[in-house]
């Protein structure tokens, strides 16, 4: 059977009741198949003897020894038994002493004489030796096998009342309950890489035999995870151009709007257009992502890209993941495009009635050359006449099906796909398989780097009366919070409505405005277009404005528990300023309860305003994981694969995935179907 066929819940497991659970649910463990996905942090190697002798200062024991003695250190309550045994494996010696904090119940099993196998960390006081960290098993009429030795055991993530004796328990039930897993790769490849069957790996992933085992076991997941990977993404993207095309045309039109614009394209905005339009005017259709970090001119080579198709005669639609973002989009686009000629529209969800009617018609009579929107652009009723590029703007947000749907309104259109969440190239070129990509790396002329401030309770003051020279130079400021107002009952968090209150008293008379997700889109558009102009000084407001606001004159962004958020979104924000020649900070206020995780994340916001390198930072810290939302992507879970460890395998999965042919074995569509 398959891995990925294992769909009982380990509720029904022996053992498994409402407390393991909870554990289970907190790992996202619901099936069988989840659980022999769950990987093993390190490994506890038991396999071999290690004698009390071989220790120094510190270290691991695994040994055989007898209870020379027992005794009691400190008084009253608080008294601790104290075990003393001694070396008798063949080449041990030497004495160990076994401080039982809380484990004083030890005293009545525990006798003198009695012989044990013990697992322990030791660490050496003064001239003793001594743990308080140990598993003891009896020799007398029990057997050392029980207690891991001669194993390697697995050491898991923990979570709840999860132990790693349940979690070692159940996974090896639901090993044991499988005769054998079928090879999930095309066979040649085991040997070709050195790999070990799907079977063999499965089980010496969890409970390798011998030193070596489990790194070539991981490889060998990862390698058929990687694998998998790569063909959905193909599967995803079979309109792909594998072959360079010749230099596309540079049409009066675009150059037209490239000549109006107050300043010039930077170099890698210019080499991004060239890789576009030779796709747009090639023999094949466009499949290309476009991934720079905020600020970097994305939005604008994307309307010189609906340029040159509007010229040729073809609609573009742009795909927008907020109602708020499409307005906004809506009103830079017919600034810049209108005055061109190309008739530019809006269809969101609100978009009803005789407006919608309208809109309606005018795209399908290709009376429309720009259609922005949501997801309203792929409704059963909306029809194009000439179709000719979809740009999907933050695409990680969109899920496949959606996308799948835009591009169904056309005959093989070109896609044009951008984001600001930048990802390493490498793992980029594994994600979106043979979709070509294009980086822009430079950040328009003049702008300065944001100062990045790391700002505790005792600094919060200074903090407010520098945000307010700021308002008395003219410049704004952007205050943001984790939650919209203190109903959830959590008072250890700061929240929107709370503090606008409060930031009203600390800046009377500079006026401001909230801005969260429980207001109406003309009521959240209002508020921006006010702020924009300057009637407005700040903003308090949720994460809704992490992305599409371009405010020059913002030179201030405040983000509040800013521990609360991901790397990838205090960038985001980060980036709402900053984009002028002003000189603009960001203050990331953290709780004194922070964890190290969260520490190390806003050094890292600090060190680098380089959303690559804070990308890099980012999978560092949390593993690659859910690398880009697997609900809202469509790419698989990295439940095996390292992005930096596992380089080789990147390229060797790429290279079988362009030569394979997937009729040949019956396996990868039931892979692929499993998910």
């Amino acid at each position: 059977m398959l891995l990925r066929q294992l769909k009982e819940s380990v509720s029904n497991l022996p053992g498994v009741g409402p407390s393991a659970l909870k554990g289970y649910a907190a790992l996202g463990v619901k099936t069988c198949a989840d659980l022999l996905m769950l990987s093993p942090r390190s490994y506890d190697d038991r396999s071999t003897v290690v004698p009390v002798n071989a220790v120094g200062s510190e270290g691991r024991v695994n040994t055989f020894v007898e209870v020379t003695g027992k005794d009691y250190i400190g008084g009253g309550a608080k008294r601790t038994l104290k075990i003393t045994v001694k070396d008798i494996s063949e080449n041990g010696r030497g004495r160990l002493s076994l401080v039982c904090f809380g484990r004083n119940f030890l005293d009545k099993t525990v006798r003198i004489g009695s012989r044990y196998y013990i697992n322990a960390a030791c660490t050496r006081y003064n001239t003793e030796l001594q743990t308080t960290s140990f598993s003891l098993f009896p020799l007398d009429g029990g057997s050392p096998e029980a207690g891991g030795f001669g194993q390697i055991l697995p050491v898991y993530p923990l979570a709840k009342n999860l132990s790693e004796r349940i979690l070692r328990r159940d996974v090896a039930a639901v090993l044991s309950g499988v005769q054998r897993f079928d090879n999930e790769l095309p066979d040649y490849l085991y040997p070709k890489y050195g790999l070990m069957s799907t079977d063999d790996a499965i089980r010496s992933f969890h409970f390798p035999k011998e030193t070596g085992d489990s790194e070539r076991a991981r490889r060998t997941l990862a390698f058929t995870e990687l694998f998998y990977l790569c063909l959905s993404s193909r599967k995803l993207g079979n309109r792909i151009n594998t072959r360079r095309n010749a230099p596309g045309r540079l049409l009066p039109s675009e150059e037209k709007l490239i000549r109006s614009l107050p300043f010039s394209l930077t170099n890698s905005q210019k080499r991004a257009l060239d890789e576009i339009r030779a796709d747009l005017d090639g023999e094949t259709s466009m499949n290309r992502i476009l991934q720079g970090d905020v600020g970097s001119g994305k939005t604008l080579v994307a309307w010189i890209a609906a340029v040159h198709e509007a010229a040729k005669g073809f609609q573009t639609a742009f795909m927008a993941p907020t109602e708020l973002l499409a307005r906004q989009h809506e009103k830079g686009a017919k600034d810049l495009l209108e005055p061109l000629g190309i008739r530019v529209a809006a269809l969101t969800g609100a978009t009803d009635g005789k407006t919608r009617k309208d809109v309606l018609k005018r795209l399908s009579d290709g009376e429309i050359d720009v259609i922005i929107g949501t997801h309203a652009l792929f409704s059963d009723d909306v029809n194009y006449k000439k179709l000719g590029l979809a740009i999907i703007d933050e695409q990680h947000r969109f899920g496949v099906k959606q996308r799948k749907a835009l591009l169904a309104k056309a005959l093989d259109p070109h896609v044009l796909s951008m984001t600001a969440t930048p990802i390493p190239r490498t793992l980029a070129l594994t994600l979106y398989g043979d979709i070509n990509v294009s980086e822009l790396t430079e950040m328009p002329p003049g702008r300065l780097p944001v100062v990045t401030y790391l700002v505790d309770s005792s600094r919060r003051e200074a903090m407010y009366k520098s945000i307010g020279v700021e308002f008395a130079r003219g410049h704004r400021a952007y205050f943001v919070y984790p939650k919209i107002d203190d109903e959830t009952g959590d008072k250890s968090l700061r929240d929107v409505k709370n503090m606008f209150e409060f930031l009203k008293g600390k800046y009377p008379g500079v006026p401001s405005a909230l801005l969260h997700s429980h207001l109406s889109e003309d009521e959240k558009l209002d508020a921006l277009e006010r702020f924009r102009r300057g009637e407005l000084k700040y903003l308090v407001a949720t994460s809704v404005v992490e992305v599409g606001l371009d405010v020059p004159e913002a030179t201030c962004m405040v983000i509040e528990h800013a521990e609360r958020f991901g790397l990838a979104a205090l960038h985001q924000l980060r980036g709402r300023v900053g984009r002028s020649s002003l000189q603009s900070w960001c203050f990331l206020v953290y709780s004194d309860d922070i964890s190290e995780n969260g520490k190390a994340r806003l050094r890292a916001m600090k060190e680098t305003t380089d959303g690559f390198v804070i990308a890099e930072r980012d999978l560092e810290l949390r593993g690659p994981g859910e690398i880009m939302g697997v609900k809202q992507s469509g790419f698989a879970r990295l439940r095996y694969a390292d992005t930096e460890k596992d380089a080789d395998l990147l390229r060797f999965v790429r290279k079988e995935a362009d030569t394979l042919d997937q009729n040949e074995y019956p396996i990868i569509a039931a892979m692929q179907e499993e998910g």
